[in-house]
Parts: structure tokens; sequence; C-alpha cells
């Protein structure tokens, strides 16, 4: 059974974002790859849903409703409802995760 990948507002302004960023502090070319890896792996999702891990931030609050699948250091967290996967956050894991998932997840 394949699952649905949708992005969110949110998860296509952090691509973008991300692209911005790279393509403004390295190479245009390495912004252009990072995009297609960020993509192959929220893609992937379509396949094998269940597979990604506890956000730990989510995790020690007891919020299991919540998965995340990594390419490193960019860390894409997203929700699996009936037969669609919804990609809500794409970020830098060296960020401050914990009040960026709380922002972004659980207050909206």
């Amino acid at each position: 059974m394949s699952f649905a990948v949708l992005l969110t507002d949110g998860a296509i302004r952090d691509l973008e974002e991300i692209y911005d960023y790279i393509a403004l502090h390295d190479k245009p070319g390495k912004a252009e790859y990072v995009l297609k890896k960020i993509e192959q792996g929220f893609a992937s999702l379509s396949e094998s849903p269940q597979r990604g891990a506890y956000p730990k931030e989510l995790l020690c609050l007891g919020i299991k409703e919540y998965r995340e699948i990594f390419f490193k250091p960019y860390r894409i967290i997203y929700r699996v409802l009936s037969n669609s996967v919804y990609v809500l956050l794409i970020a830098d894991g060296r960020r401050d995760m914990q009040t960026l998932l709380q922002r972004r997840l659980l207050e909206d």
C-alpha cells in the first residue's frame, strides 16, 4: 500500500529557506544536491512511513504522534494519518529543536 506524501505550507517554506541559505553561503549546486536528497527522503515515506523514529524532544513528553527521518544534519518531521504522510517540518537538527517543535507542532 502506497501512502500519499504531502508537504504542509510550513515544510515548503522550510525547504525554500534551506535552499536559499545554502545557495547564498555555499555553491548553488550544493543547494540543489541537498534539496534533492531531502526530497528523496520524504518521498521514500510513501512506501514505509512507520520506519521513522519518534523525535526525542516529543517522546520525553509522551507524544508519539510524530516521527522523523534524517538527511543529516536535517530532520524531517512528519505525521501519518490514514493513508497520507504529512511532512510538517524540515530543519537543521543543530537548531533549538525543542522550541521549534513546540512552536510548529504543539501550538497550532
